[in-house]
């Protein structure tokens, strides 16, 4: 796709006084050299040491694991592709053709490495200073929404924190099925809270995705307080 750089550039709240450094850090392995990977290694630092500043000084009464806790759930995957999609970064990409064809320019993984790479880029066309401010404009208003009570945690670690709450036993996950081969795998799993006299289903690509989809379901079919405080 064309660049254009003034649109990403507005987006970022950041000019570039070094365009060649913005091409690369949009240019995926597949499209040629100099691609991103390298600022990827980079960025990845200057993320990590950026958010977990915000959430030091966000959080001051929270302990080492809380914010290790708050600061994985804000640089993963999931979180950097969508901060990407809000830049419309896919508008951006240079993917060579097989990468293009199979889908590259929404692919959550291209998007996070390239986001990486943008703040690489950043510091090294003006320095750490600028880099981190990029970072804090795109991630500040997700740190201003989240609670820290819940933020990052796993749906097993939810259910099994709001059973032990209440003093109930622990959930009970059985696998009902396996399809497949072992590159391609399909697993339903029952979460079953007998106290509760509750059972959900899951599936997913792993056991353990498996086992969290049935978690949702069973946090999503959790009777109220009163309700599971009754005698």
């Amino acid at each position: 796709m064309a660049l254009d750089p003034a649109r990403l550039e507005a987006a970022l709240a950041y000019r570039f006084r070094n365009p060649s450094l913005l091409r690369q850090a949009l240019t995926h392995r597949s499209y040629g050299i100099p691609h991103n990977e390298r600022l990827e290694f980079l960025g990845d630092s200057i993320l990590n040491a950026s958010v977990a500043r915000l959430l030091f000084d966000a959080f001051p009464e929270r302990s080492e694991g809380e914010l290790s806790r708050l600061r994985a759930s804000l640089v993963k995957k999931e979180t950097l592709a969508e901060l990407a999609q809000s830049l419309q970064l896919s508008d951006h990409l240079f993917l060579g053709e097989g990468e293009a064809r199979s889908g590259g320019y929404q692919r959550p993984s291209i998007l996070a490495d390239t986001l990486e790479a943008i703040f690489a880029a950043v510091c090294l066309d003006a320095d750490f200073v600028a880099a981190s401010r990029t970072v804090e404009r795109l991630i500040a208003p997700k740190i201003a929404a989240l609670d820290p009570e819940t933020h990052g945690k796993d749906s097993k670690t939810k259910l099994q924190e709001w059973l032990q709450a209440r003093r109930l036993g622990l959930p009970q996950y059985r696998i009902l099925s396996q399809q497949g081969e072992a590159h391609d795998q399909h697993f339903v799993v029952e979460c079953r809270v007998a106290e509760l006299d509750l059972a959900t289903q899951g599936a997913g690509a792993s056991r353990r995705a498996a086992e969290q989809d049935a978690a949702t379901r069973a946090l999503a079919e959790l009777p109220t307080t009163k309700k599971a405080n009754k005698p």
